[in-house]
């Protein structure tokens, strides 16, 4: 008897919480994401493009538009911006390296009141650090199984 009583609430909070949440219009976001995603990649391309007229090799290229693309993101991020643009594009200004930027810059910005050290030094990498940590921890892996086949 007490397993129905169990299900009955379940059921009954699910009802709840279906009732709470608002429908999510999963097309249209789809949609701005690929449209804001897209964007982005047309200016990474079209300064790819600025760049190699200026006789950068590929490599340059390559580096300077990444470098480019994450001062911008930084920069609107600071201005506060980005997560009006965030609300707006969802997953396509997220995926792309300025969305990367955005979550090493925000919290930043967020803890700074807290002093360099404290605030900036200690919170700057608290959505990002883990990314960092594994991506570093990986390519050493990856670096040590290749020096072995090789």
């Amino acid at each position: 008897m007490a397993k129905t009583e169990i299900k009955k609430t379940d059921s009954e909070y699910d009802k709840l919480v279906k009732q709470a949440s608002p429908d999510s219009p999963i097309i249209k976001n789809c949609i701005k994401a690929f449209i804001s995603g897209g964007i982005i990649c047309c200016i990474g391309q079209f300064l790819i493009n600025i760049l190699a007229a200026y006789g950068l090799v590929t490599e340059e290229r390559n580096m300077a538009v990444s470098v480019i693309l994450i001062g911008i993101a930084s920069l609107l991020t600071g201005l506060g911006w980005y997560s009006k643009i965030g609300k707006f594009a969802g997953a396509g200004s997220v995926v792309p390296i300025t969305g990367f930027s955005n979550s090493v810059t925000a919290p930043a910005v967020e803890f700074k009141k807290e002093g360099f050290v404290l605030g900036l030094g200690a919170k700057i990498f608290t959505v990002a650090g883990p990314v960092i940590l594994y991506g570093t921890l990986a390519s050493i892996f990856v670096g040590i199984i290749y020096y072995f086949v090789r």
